[in-house]
């Protein structure tokens, strides 16, 4: 249905203003504003006849003195040189019975999936603007709308990989209000980039991707199809650069504030000069509606995704083959680390390239071919962006000690490998374990509980108001290392917590596998 604006004298309780009132109320306001620059609308002159005040010398100097103002700088010219290479994306998606009846059918997005964490995250499908909606169990066909925008001339165009995944059929409605059929060149999942070829034309207008990087604070315009509404655009400035929301490892989005809605999904965020910089992608709003808080994949990233869609339809990302964590400020005293920086090697999977090349759980990777690594996403990013087969040069901290390694990226795989969970106990009795009092939990070697390895120690029971709760210890971790030594018994823990005090540690630093996954916990130890 259409919304068309309401004629109140249509309605019973509409009375036609009185115009001589009206007229007066609009003119004190007129007269406000004018009595603001000092001046009155209409005097009289000494002998009682009206004086037009705006033909005296009086309005001159005014006139001439506002008309030196500096007036606000517009948009209209940069819109519309960009907007006729922005399309609006239309997809019909045949939906899949779902085989899990206990699935959240209100998640558009494979379970465990980036963007399927990212839209819990981020309430629901209002998260992701340009969603066809949920995708129930019916295996009706559904229609979907988003944006993108030309990269070239002869058709090809950007868009987000969850406007167009899993679409049969692709259809582009240009600015000028022609339809084209498109067909998706190559998708990828990881960066939510898609690049898809518009057939029956070879002269479209297209954008350029932004060379450099914008600031926080430089304008942006978001041009897009919000709630199937083509050709919108939206002004605001770049917020923050750098943001992780959780949808994988290779976050790295610009945050806008230019509102941003449902069906602007792909669309462009174009600076001053008319390059863009970012492809609109998802936006924070628990109403539903644009609260001013959207995220854009920077054009860097877009290049090299692009390039390789264009070139082969998928993506080839260099691998190393570990499973690495931040450093946190306490894990960096606990490893005698003068600044939280570099990532910490929480585990090297079996025969991949870091482990063959001898890097060790408790490394800290702090350079990439001499380029400093920041944290751990910055190395995820990093390593990602070189080509597998490619030769790498590696400074690590490896038992307080700096090293060089050299190896060879992999590739990284398309599937993670599932691994059991050590977690539990297969139904046996609990083993009630031995206390660790400075801790605030208790062990029990991991020989002795069902389920859960020959390695390490497993916990028991963790006190909800101890050091280990605020730390994320729960039932079922199995401790490997403390303070860089093995351990099997409660006695092993409390005899390296016992040395960790002795030397004046303030944390002592373990290695815990949880559910699987291995990561470094640094634990503060109690006084006394």
């Amino acid at each position: 249905m259409t919304d068309r604006p309401i004629d109140l004298s249509s309605l019973p309780s509409y009375r036609q203003p009185r115009r001589g009132l009206f007229s007066a109320r609009k003119f004190a306001l007129m007269a406000s504003v004018v009595a603001g620059l000092g001046l009155a609308t209409y005097g009289f002159a000494p002998s009682g006849t009206p004086l037009d005040l705006f033909s005296t010398s009086a309005h001159a100097q005014v006139a001439n003195d506002v008309s030196k103002v500096a007036r606000p700088i517009g948009f209209a010219d940069i819109v519309e040189r960009v907007k006729p290479s922005v399309i609006s994306v239309k997809v019909n998606i045949q939906e899949k019975v779902a085989k899990d009846d206990s699935a959240d059918e209100d998640s558009p997005f494979q379970p465990g999936s980036p963007m399927e964490r990212f839209f819990r995250r981020f309430g629901g499908e209002n998260g992701i603007p340009g969603m066809p909606g949920g995708r129930g169990r019916g295996g009706r066909a559904v229609t979907g709308q988003g944006s993108g925008f030309f990269i070239s001339a002869d058709g090809y165009a950007v868009t987000n990989n969850h406007v167009v995944d899993g679409a049969n059929k692709v259809e582009v409605t240009t600015d000028d209000g022609k339809t084209y059929s498109a067909k998706v060149i190559g998708t990828d999942q990881r960066t939510d980039l898609a690049l898809i070829k518009v057939e029956g034309g070879s002269n479209f207008p297209f954008a350029k991707l932004a060379d450099g990087k914008p600031r926080i604070g430089d304008w942006v315009l978001a041009v897009g199809n919000p709630f199937g509404l083509g050709g919108t655009v939206t002004a605001g400035i770049v917020s923050a650069v750098g943001r992780d929301i959780g949808n994988g490892p290779y976050d790295d989005f610009i945050q806008i504030d230019a509102p941003v809605n449902k069906g602007n999904s792909g669309g462009p965020a174009f600076d001053v000069d008319g390059n863009v910089v970012g492809v609109n992608t998802a936006i924070y709003s628990p109403s539903g509606g644009s609260v001013g808080i959207a995220f854009s994949i920077p054009a860097s990233t877009v290049k090299s995704v692009i390039a390789q869609l264009k070139d082969s339809g998928s993506v080839s990302r260099g691998w190393i083959g570990v499973q690495i964590q931040p450093v946190t400020q306490d894990i960096a005293d606990s490893l005698g680390m003068k600044k939280a920086e570099g990532a910490l090697v929480a585990e090297p999977q079996a025969n991949g390239p870091a482990a063959k090349a001898g890097i060790q759980s408790g490394d800290v990777i702090t350079s990439v071919n001499g380029e400093p690594v920041k944290d751990a996403r910055e190395l995820a990013r990093t390593i990602g962006g070189i080509a597998p087969g490619a030769s790498v040069k590696l400074n690590v901290l490896q038992k307080g000690q700096e090293r060089t390694i050299d190896l060879t990226l992999g590739k990284l795989p398309n599937t993670i490998e599932a691994k059991a969970d050590t977690g539990g106990n297969d139904g046996g009795s609990p083993t009630r374990g031995a206390d660790v009092p400075r801790l605030g939990m208790t062990v029990a070697p991991a020989s002795s509980v069902a389920g859960a390895g020959k390695d390490g120690v497993v916990v028991t029971e963790v006190d909800p108001k101890s050091a280990a709760a605020d730390r994320g210890f729960k039932e079922g971790d199995v401790i490997l290392e403390v303070a860089g030594k093995s351990v099997t018994s409660a006695g092993d823990v409390r005899e390296a917590i016992n040395a960790a005090k002795a030397d004046n540690k303030n944390s002592v630093l373990m290695r815990v596998k949880s559910g699987g996954q291995s990561r470094f916990v640094a634990v503060p130890l109690a006084k006394g």
